[in-house]
């Protein structure tokens, strides 16, 4: 484990690293690792419980999965456990590439998240509407900023 020497980051774990860290990937499983012992607050909100929910019920996606499908249910309940629950109030659209994304800048502007943990950054790239505090990385460039 980490020794992390910082305050309890808000992040929004995008959907694809959620479902990297029910297939094992290292980076994918230590940011959701991070977030269930308490060491960094995920946001939560009703667009992306929709997303993971959607993501989650695609047992073609898993077929390769470490985890069965009672497994990552539960791995998802506690993960949700650990989030921070955050209305949305405002539609920003920042104009992503994907629209099926903007939903979470517009949850990560909400909760004042510092990162959005996403292996998609490419598309958050695009951006066309900046929120200068709020930063986009892969769980390794995320990982690595958090232990230097």
């Amino acid at each position: 484990m980490m020794n992390l020497s910082y305050h309890l980051a808000m992040i929004v774990v995008d959907t694809n690293v959620f479902v990297g860290a029910c297939m094992g990937t290292g980076a994918s499983a230590q940011v959701v690792e991070l977030c269930l012992h308490g060491q960094l607050q995920p946001a939560m909100g009703s667009a992306l419980l929709a997303e993971y929910e959607d993501v989650m019920a695609r047992e073609s996606l898993f077929q390769a999965c470490r985890l069965h499908r009672e497994q990552r249910e539960e791995l998802l309940d506690i993960f949700l456990s650990s989030c921070r629950w955050v209305k949305t109030y405002f539609s920003w659209r920042p104009n992503l590439r994907d629209e099926g994304d903007n939903h979470v800048v517009e949850l990560a502007v909400a909760a004042a998240a510092s990162h959005i943990v996403t292996w998609n950054t490419r598309d958050f790239a695009s951006m066309e509407l900046r929120f200068p505090l709020l930063r986009y990385n892969t769980p390794p460039e995320f990982l690595k900023e958090l232990s230097s």
